[in-house]
This record gives C-alpha cells, structure tokens and sequence, in this order.
C-alpha cells in the first residue's frame, strides 16, 4: 500500500511539470486504482519487459508463477481482463503463458511516471476466480531530446550587466531514468554560460548567465547553439539556436514581485475564470520600463495578458486528467530585460464522475438446485473522483434472493443469498446501482439478466381430488369417457406429464379390461360396452408421472358409474305360460263387481323409471266384464257376472316399462266362468295339447300310479272316519285317462288388499278332500315366508304338519323316480269370501316311495320348471296333488318353506 501511495506522488510530481495529454492522464489514474487494487487480489505476479517489444514476443508464464494448472486454465476459459484499458498483452491458454499482443510505448503509456506498469486481471469460470498481474515497461532509449522551438531571439541592451540571467526553454526527453534529459551545453561560450539549476534529480530551470560585457559597436548579433543531451546508450541530443541582438542602454531587468505564486480553480470552470494576477516591475522608465508577461508551458490551458499579467482559464480543466499546474510566467521589459516567476494552480475535485461498472465475468444461467453463496457474477466499480467522491458503494433491489460482497477495494461478487425456486420465479433482472459519496452523490446502475434452469422437484398435481363421471351402458367400445386433467409447475420435460392406470382388479378382472387411458392427454376411454345389470360402478385410480430423472408422480382415485339403459323389456312371472298344459283362472257366476280375478306380475331387470311397470289389456273376449289395474296388475270384474256370459274367456295383457323407448311383453289368460268343474272340462277340452312323453316316462306313470293307489285305498279309510263333517259345496271332478286336459292352477301369491304388486310372503295350505264328494276345501290361509325350495314333505301317516326337508339333488344315476300328475282343488277363503282354484303339476317321487309304510315320511321332489327358468324372482312353491282315475282320500298339511 505505501509503494502503491509512493508511485501515486511520483506521477503528481512529473505531470506538474509536463503538459500531458488528457487521455495519457485518463490512464494514469486508472492505473493508480489497479496499483491500489492489486495488493488486494487473489493471487498476483510481476513481470519487467522492455518497450518497444515485437508482437508475439514472450512476457512471461502464469501457469508456472501463479501455480496453476494448465487444464484449469482451459476449463476455466481463462481471459485478460483490463476494463476499458487497450489490452496490450494476450494469454495463450494453450501454453499457459503471457505474449505481446500490441506494440509498447511506454512514453505514450506512462510519460514520465516511472515505474510504469501495465495491471490487469486473468479471469477464470467454474468456479470464478481471478489473479492480479502487474507487467512492468522498463523504457528503452528511443527518443531524442527536443525543443519546442528551434530557435529563440533575445534583445539586450550593452548595458546590461555580467551576471544578468535569460531564462531558456528547457528541451523535453519522454525517456525516464539514464535514457532523460541529461545535460546542456552553450556554444560558443564567449560571453554567456549556461546555470542549471535543478531539483529531485531533474533540471528545473534553464539559464542562459552574460559573463563578459557585451559591445554593440563589437558585435550587434550574436548567434548561440543550445544542445541537449540524454544519458542513454546510444547518446541523443536536441538543439536549438539562440539569436541575441544587441541592443543599447537598457540597464535595469524586470523583477517578479513573488518568485511563486500559488493559487486553486475547481474543476469544470467555466473558460475566461481568472485564476491569478502575476505582477513584476522595473526601475527603468519609459519604455525601458514597460513589462510584458508571456508564458510558455500551458498555453493551451492558461492564458495570460501581456499587459497586466492576469492569468486566466483557456480550456477546460479536468481534475482526473491534472490535479495541478506548475506555470512558468515570464516578464520581459523593452530592453530585453526579463525575469521569471511559477504560478502553481492546484485543481479543485468536483463531484463530476459517475462510477463506472465493469462486469468482470457472470453467469446466463444457474441452476434452482444451486446452494447459497454461488457466485453469480464478479463486478468491478471505480469512480475517478478523489476523496468522498471518488469513494463507491453498490446494491441491488430488495426483495431478491442475491447479495453483493465486496471481495476487495471497488470489487464485488453477486452471490445467491436464499434457494432459488424456478417455480416461483424463472427468471431475474438485477439491477446493480452503484453511488459515490460526494454531495450531490451520483450513481449508475445496470441490469443483469439471470435465467432459473429447471430441477424436477415437483411432482404432477391433479386439478381434482377425485373424480366421478358416468356413462350410460351399452356404449360403443372407444368410447371417451371423460378426462382426468394433472399440472407440473417445473418446466420443459420435468412438467410433461404421462398418465398410466394402476393396476387393480374389478369384479376379477384386471382393470386394463374395462377402460383404458392416453398417456399424453389422460382421456379415459371405454374398453368394452357395460351392461348396467351386470356392473353398476367400479372404482380405480390412475398415476400422474412426469418426464423428470428419476420421476415423480401422484395418483387420484376416479369412480365410473354406468347409467341405466331401457334395454330390458319387462319379464311376466304370473301366470306362467307353458307349452304342454293349460293355465286357467275360475271366476264363479256369482263373482261381484271388482272380483279379483288374478293379478299379472312381472319385473323389469333395469332400474329407475326404466323398471316402472304398467299394465293394459290388450285384448279381450268381453272387454266389458274385465280390466286390469294400471300399476299393480290385478284383474277385476268390472261388473256383475251373469249367465249370458261365455265360459271360456281369453285375455291379453300388455306389461310396458316407463323407458324411452319403452319396452314390453305380453302374457295370454284363460278365464273360466263357471260354477263347476265339469262345465269347465267340457269347455276347455279342445285347448287339450298332446304331449310326447319319453318311453321312460310310461314306466313311471306306472310305477306311480301303483304307488299312489295304495295311498289312496289308505286314505279313503282315514278320510272316511275323520273328515265327513269338512265336505264342502264346491267340487272339482278328476278323471284318470290320459286324453283328459290338464288345467294346471298356480295360486296367486299376493294377497287382496290392493297392494302395490309385490309378492307375499308364505303360504301354509290346509287341504282337506273325501272320497264320495271328490272336493276339496281350503279351510285356512296362514302367511309365513316365501318359498323358493322345491321340496315338498309328506306324511302319509295323517299328520298334521310335516317337517321341512332340505333341497334334494337331482343327480342321475344315484336315485330313480317316479312321475305323476297331480290336479288339486282348492278353496281359498280370504278375507270372508270362497274361492276356488284348479291347479296341476308335475312331481317326482323316489323309485323307493313304494316301500314307504303308512307311518312314514318321505319327499317329492317338484318340476319346478318354471321358477329354474326365473332364479332371480322369488316365487312360491305351487300346491301339487296327483290326479289319477282313483280318489285321493288323505288329508295332507304341507308346508313350504325357503
């Protein structure tokens, strides 16, 4: 720091004595401010050349002297770096090594100052570093003195006394040290000699000293040669003639009333500011005694009136260029007497210099990944002002995750103060201001431009929670159904999401079977077509992963709800409609208006309005006696019945659904009107259908009708004892052959109280018969639950209630039966009135019943045909009695059960 202050006197020193120019001052400074910052680097080497080196020329190694690594060096893009500075020297990052890159004059460079130095800075990235370099120019003598003029006259009296001095101009030399200004001689030498006087090593003043008498009547001219030297190797010298007129009497010299004056300007005057008045006199009178003022060095600065010696500014003055002016004021009288005063003009600083911001080496680019304290960018601030002026502070916006620290005098690194987060912001503008500390302080700023790279350090977001969309069934397969919809915050192929279904199960079966989905825009499509009564709903999830290394993905659970089609048209489960028998329904002749004839029931497998059932008759025999209730089904009499009224009626119903389109079915009833059963064969015989039996079935018909005999021979004896007092009025006829129509009668499990068409739940039978009246009353209903087993149990030892047996199988080949054909009377009394049913069906009875005694049970295994056809409808078993050319005379209490 003290050499770094010492080299700062030194240029004062040798500018207060020399006009330099203001660009050649421009660069003093600054070289002052990188001498100052020099001791302050991170690494720094010296090097001495000569001026006036060829390009090319080798300076020095920094790979070797500033221990570096020459890979470092390349990967590092290592760089000069020298400001606004000319750059005079190149690195040659192959080799590591300093070169010539533009010719060196150091007199141009430097002047006068010595040591002259060039500084800069070698600049390396990843990570940034940077090494001070101080290359010393040492001069070379390659220029001669010169004078400004090449010759000077002088006037002087006769008069004038030995001793009388004449100030000469001084030669000027730009080469410093042994190759300066050297030495002055004066030829000839007969009547004048040279006086040197010097100070600090350098000639100061020149003086031209009269040692003998001059003659005019002798010698009216005198012709001097003045001759510079410099000390260098080769010898150089400037000259310069000196023409002296003689004049006469003139005897008393001008004199300086101050042999220096001092006085100050601030910078930035205005031309025309007057900055001293010099003054002299001379004891001489007349026109010996006029005094004329000139000066010689400054003229382009200063000026000065020959007449009343005020100095005044020529140009403008720039404390950065010269901080001070030494003038030499010569006053001269008309004798060619003269004399010589200094005026010293001290510069004051204004706060005239905004700092000034290089940016050394920055980055475009910086990872969100990047931890605190990365240098982002190195920035040097100077400001050539002095003092409070010339001191330089920076900052950046608030509100930014960066700071500024100063790593030396005027030089600053941008670091990261806070993680960065490119989703929160991708981009920033910095803004670098930098002020001075002068009054008014002045600033300059600029703006660094720093994009946020990217770091997969989000993962995909859905824009639900979950999702819920529906799609009606019996849809095209590709159909789309909706589409789940996620969001990345990063950025290029951190943020491109892919959508992937997880794998899980529905109903068995790997989801990829129902649906599939885009992996780019996550529309979920239909698979296959659903069918709403077979799935209702299923749920699954689908996974979010992004295009990051390595990835990450979120997952959201979606439920697809399949929506009802009228795809369905409604299913008749009462009556049930046969090929081989015949179905009727009895209506007696005494039957009031609204008789409850029997009630259609059927069921539609779709839901919703799709399942709303509605019945209509279609057709009629008498449309007149017979309707059929709109929501629930039942057949009622309309009016009375009477005996004009045909026995055999047939109605058609129509069952719609509430679909759009709707759909429907129709069912087909016989209605007998008749009071007995004999009336209804007769009229019903031509409905008689053959049937082709199996050469199997022949052998069980025998097998069963032996069987049955023998219960029925049984019977009679026990009905005969027991039973007389239960015969009732109403009889139904059996006839054994096998032409004789079979009018199967299935009960109608409901009950008659105007209900909504849902089914009853359980019948218990009572059925009661004799062998003279061959008819059958039903003397009570009681209502349990449904049925649905195909077992009936027996006990044909007369009692009162059987057991419940399970279902039995059917496996061929384990266990033989028997087929009969059962017909049964019934009386229902419901609710106060009496009605009668016939109904037939098919039963199956073990090959063993025959071994069966009076005392035991066994079961009779139903063809319930009809209700395996419906398993999804819950249905009653049907009361089944054996009709054969014998009488059934038992009593049997069945009871049925699910």
């Amino acid at each position: 720091m003290d050499s770094c202050l010492s080299n700062l006197r030194a240029i004062f020193c040798v500018v207060s004595s020399r006009n330099i120019s203001e660009k050649t001052m421009a660069r003093q400074v600054l070289m002052v401010f990188w001498l100052f910052s020099f001791h302050l680097a991170r690494g720094q080497v010296s090097y001495s050349i000569p001026e006036e080196m060829a390009k090319g020329s080798f300076v020095g190694n920094v790979v070797k002297d500033l221990d570096l690594d020459l890979k470092r060096l390349k990967a590092g893009k290592a760089r000069v770096y020298t400001a606004d500075a000319p750059e005079y020297i190149e690195l040659n990052r192959e080799r590591g090594v300093l070169l010539i890159k533009e010719r060196i004059d150091r007199e141009a460079l430097c002047r006068q100052t010595t040591p002259c130095a060039l500084h800069f800075q070698i600049i390396l990235e990843n990570p940034m570093e940077f090494y001070s370099v101080a290359v010393e120019i040492t001069d070379i003598n390659d220029n001669p003195p010169v004078f400004k003029k090449t010759e000077i006259k002088f006037e002087i009296s006769e008069l004038i006394q030995n001793g009388a001095k004449f100030t000469l101009e001084r030669a000027i030399d730009p080469d410093v040290g042994v190759n300066g200004l050297h030495s002055y001689s004066l030829k000839p030498s007969d009547n004048f000699v040279l006086n040197l006087q010097s100070q600090s090593g350098s000639i100061k003043k020149l003086e031209m000293v009269l040692q003998k008498p001059l003659d005019r009547e002798k010698q009216k001219q005198i012709v001097l040669l003045l001759t510079a030297v410099d000390g260098g190797v080769p010898q150089m010298s400037g000259t310069m003639q000196i023409h002296i007129t003689v004049l006469d009497a003139n005897d008393n010299a001008p004199v300086c009333s101050q042999s220096v004056f001092k006085t100050s300007v601030a910078e930035n005057s205005p031309k025309g500011t007057t900055v001293a008045t010099v003054s002299a006199h001379d004891a001489d009178e007349g026109s010996n005694g006029e005094i004329t003022y000139t000066i010689t060095e400054d003229a382009d600065m200063f000026e000065i009136n020959e007449n009343d010696g005020v100095l005044k500014l020529r140009g403008d003055i720039d404390f950065e260029k010269m901080r001070a002016h030494e003038i030499e004021v010569q006053v001269t009288d008309q004798g060619g007497h003269s004399d010589s005063c200094k005026v010293i003009v001290d510069v004051l600083d204004a706060n005239d210099n905004k700092p000034v911001i290089n940016i050394m080496s920055k980055l475009q680019v910086v990872s969100e990944s990047s931890p605190p304290r990365t240098v982002i960018a190195m920035i040097n601030a100077a400001d050539p002002d002095s003092g409070e002026n010339g001191k330089v502070y920076c900052s950046i916006s608030d509100h930014m995750p960066f700071t500024l620290k100063s790593t030396s005098a005027n030089f600053f690194s941008l670091i990261t103060d806070n993680d960065l987060d490119r989703e929160r912001e991708s981009a920033y503008n910095i803004s670098v201001t930098c002020a001075d500390e002068g009054e008014p302080s002045l600033s300059s700023s600029v703006t660094l431009s720093l994009q946020i790279s990217d770091v997969n350090d989000n993962a995909p977001v859905f824009e639900q929670t979950s999702y819920e969309a529906s799609v009606i069934e019996n849809n095209t397969p590709g159909l789309s159904i909706f589409t789940v919809k996620a969001r990345d915050a990063d950025w290029n192929q951190n943020a491109r999401v892919s959508y992937i279904l997880e794998d899980s199960l529905v109903n068995g079966m790997p989801i990829t079977s129902y649906v599939s989905i885009s992996p780019d825009t996550g529309v979920i499509n239909a698979i296959r077509s659903f069918d709403y009564e077979q799935i209702k709903d299923f749920r699954f999830r689908v996974k979010a992963q992004d295009g990051g290394s390595p990835p990450l993905s979120n997952n959201v659970s979606v439920k697809i709800i399949i929506q009802d089609q009228n795809d369905n048209a409604p299913q008749v489960l009462y009556p049930v409609q046969t090929s081989g028998s015949l179905v009727a329904e009895i209506v007696p002749r005494s039957a009031d208006v609204g008789y409850l004839v029997t009630k259609v029931v059927a069921v539609d497998v779709d839901s919703g309005q799709n399942a709303w059932l509605s019945y209509k008759l279609q057709k009629a025999t008498d449309r007149a006696l017979f309707e059929v209730g709109l929501q629930n089904g039942e057949i009622r009499t309309v009016r009375q019945v009477t005996d004009k009224d045909a026995v055999k009626q047939k109605l058609t119903v129509v069952v719609e659904d509430n679909g759009q389109p709707s759909r429907s079915a129709t069912v087909n009833i016989n209605v007998a009107v008749a009071d007995s059963f004999p009336e209804v064969l007769s009229e019903f015989t031509d409905f008689t259908h053959d049937k082709e039996y199996n050469d199997n079935l022949t052998f069980y018909l025998v097998l069963a009708l032996a069987v049955v005999s023998f219960l029925f021979i049984v019977s009679i004896i026990t009905i005969l004892s027991v039973k007389c007092y239960r015969w009732r009025r109403e009889q139904m006829f059996y006839k054994s052959s096998a032409n004789l129509p079979v009018i199967p009668y299935y009960p109608p499990l409901y009950a008659d109280v105007g209900g909504t068409g849902t089914l009853q739940h359980m019948y218990n039978y009572e059925v009661c018969r004799t062998t003279d009246s061959r008819k059958s009353d039903l003397n009570d209903v009681k209502y349990s639950r449904p049925c649905s087993e195909s077992v009936i149990s027996l006990d044909i030892s007369g009692a009162q209630t059987l057991s419940h047996v399970q279902k039995a199988t059917n496996d061929t080949g384990e266990q033989s039966f028997y087929y009969f054909q059962f017909c049964v009377v019934l009386r229902f009394i419901v609710k106060g009135t009496s009605e009668t049913r016939v109904f037939t069906t098919r039963v199956q009875i073990p090959q063993n019943l025959k071994h069966a005694q009076p005392s035991n049970q066994f079961s009779i295994r139903l063809d319930t045909s009809v209700t395996q056809s419906l398993p999804h409808v819950e249905m009653g078993i049907y009361v089944d009695m054996l009709y054969v050319n014998l009488t059934l005379l038992f009593d049997i209490n069945m009871t049925y059960e699910k």
